[in-house]
C-alpha cells in the first residue's frame, strides 16, 4: 500500500522555520520525483519545490527561491523541506507528492501557519 506522511507543520512566527518530512513506503521511493505543493485557502494548489529521483537536481517558486530548501534521503525513503525566514503569505497545507512516468501519489498534507 503507497504511503506519504508528511510531518512538521505548525505555527511558527514569521522569520522563523519549520522543517517538514515526508515518509514514503509502498513504492520505489528512488525512482521517483519528488515534489512539496502548497494550497493557501480559497487558493489553487502551487508547487513549491521539487527534487529529481537521485537527488541531483531541484527546482523552486520564484516566491520561496532562497527560502526554501528540498532535499531527499533515498535510504531513508524520505524527502524534506526546510522553510527558512518564513512570512505570513507561506501559510498554506502543504502536501508531498511522489511522480514518475506512470504515477503519481499524495500525501494527506501538514498545516503550516505563519503568524505573530
Amino acid at each position: 500500500q503507497v504511503q506519504l506522511v508528511e510531518s512538521g507543520g505548525g505555527l511558527v512566527q514569521p522569520g522563523g522555520s519549520l522543517s517538514l518530512s515526508c515518509a514514503a513506503s509502498g513504492f520505489i521511493f528512488s525512482t521517483y520525483t519528488m515534489s512539496w505543493w502548497r494550497q493557501a485557502p480559497g487558493k489553487e494548489r502551487e508547487l513549491v519545490a521539487s527534487i529529481t529521483s537521485d537527488g541531483s537536481s531541484s527546482n523552486y517558486a520564484d516566491s520561496v527561491k532562497g527560502r526554501f530548501t528540498i532535499s531527499r534521503d533515498n535510504a531513508k525513503n524520505t524527502a524534506y523541506l526546510v522553510m527558512n525566514n518564513l512570512k505570513p503569505e507561506d501559510t498554506a497545507v502543504y502536501y508531498c507528492q511522489a511522480r514518475n512516468l506512470l504515477d503519481t501519489y499524495w500525501g494527506q498534507g501538514t498545516q503550516v501557519t505563519v503568524s505573530s
